[in-house]
């Protein structure tokens, strides 16, 4: 009898995950040959057949079934021990690795970064985007030592999280536009505009449609790149929603207003792992800087 590998256990889930020999070689990047004898080495290790050949695909077997709940265990295990050994690495060779969503990329992120990058030039900081819950996991995984978060953030057991700043939401408009130039719109003042959003989903807020309205929204356009939602803006085509931590970044084609709604904000946090860092980290105290600095860019913004 032969021994069971961690190539052939991979081998055995992506098989039956994907119920197809030639679909498991395609996501692994193997051939179907090497793929099918993967199988019978993890067949001839385990005695008998795991695997029922059917016309359209493959079936575990009852023995493929507990070798996998096995095979599940060790590659569970096994991606454990990577993440610490990057963790190990991480922490001898003062890297951080840093997540956050798409616009707290635009202008927040980027000078905390660059902050950090004059101040202590020996702390590598490494950027990876992602949406929050994606990011949220990510973290608890330990495969990132901070992240930047939007909304409410349930974190896993373990790690802090801490309130950086209440992102308020504004209304992009064409500077032709009837509301260009002013400081605050009321939520009734937007019943009747034309909107650009990212979806045709009418309960998203920051897709593009104001969602906390009794109106719904006539939606004119859906576009989910902010490069194109800006151009239709800037056309005069239509309005769309945007977070104040873009504001700073926008280009001088379009004008901002600000929602004036209690519930027109957006929360965002900062989560990160306690042994890693803590609250006077280098790169926490240089994203409480940046976001003060932004709200002063935006208000430099909003009054010309």
């Amino acid at each position: 009898m032969g021994e069971f590998t961690v190539t052939g256990l991979r081998v055995l889930r992506e098989a039956a995950r994907s119920g197809s020999f030639s679909q498991a070689a395609q996501r692994l990047g193997y051939t179907q040959s090497a793929v099918s004898r993967q199988v019978a080495l993890m067949e001839q290790a385990a005695g008998r057949p795991l695997f029922e050949r059917q016309a359209r695909g493959v079936e575990p077997t009852e023995a493929g079934r507990i070798v996998l709940r096995h095979a599940d265990a060790v590659l569970a295990e096994l991606d454990r021990a990577r993440d610490a050994l990057q963790d190990l690495h991480s922490r001898r060779s003062g890297r951080l690795r840093v997540g956050a969503f798409s616009t707290a990329n635009a202008v927040l992120v980027p000078q905390a970064t660059a902050t950090v990058a004059q101040r202590h030039p020996e702390l590598e900081v490494r950027l990876r985007e992602g949406l929050t819950p994606a990011l949220s996991s990510e973290l608890g995984r330990r495969r990132l030592d901070l992240a930047v978060l939007s909304g409410a953030s349930d974190l896993p057991a373990g790690l802090e999280v801490v309130r950086l700043l209440e992102d308020s939401l504004y209304i992009a408009t064409a500077t032709a536009h009837p509301l260009a130039g002013r400081l605050s719109v009321p939520i009734d003042r937007l019943r009747d505009e034309r909107w650009i959003t990212g979806s045709a989903d009418q309960h998203t807020t920051l897709l593009g449609a104001w969602a906390g309205a009794a109106w719904q929204p006539h939606v004119a356009h859906v576009a989910r790149d902010w490069i194109t939602k800006l151009g239709l803006v800037a056309a005069g085509l239509g309005i769309t929603v945007v977070p104040g931590l873009v504001v700073p970044a926008l280009p001088d084609t379009v004008s901002v207003v600000r929602i004036d709604d209690p519930a027109a904000v957006r929360p965002t946090h900062v989560g990160y792992h306690p042994d890693r860092v803590d609250a006077r980290h280098p790169f926490l105290t240089a994203l409480r800087e940046a976001s003060a600095a932004l709200d002063y860019r935006i208000r430099q913004r909003l009054h010309g």
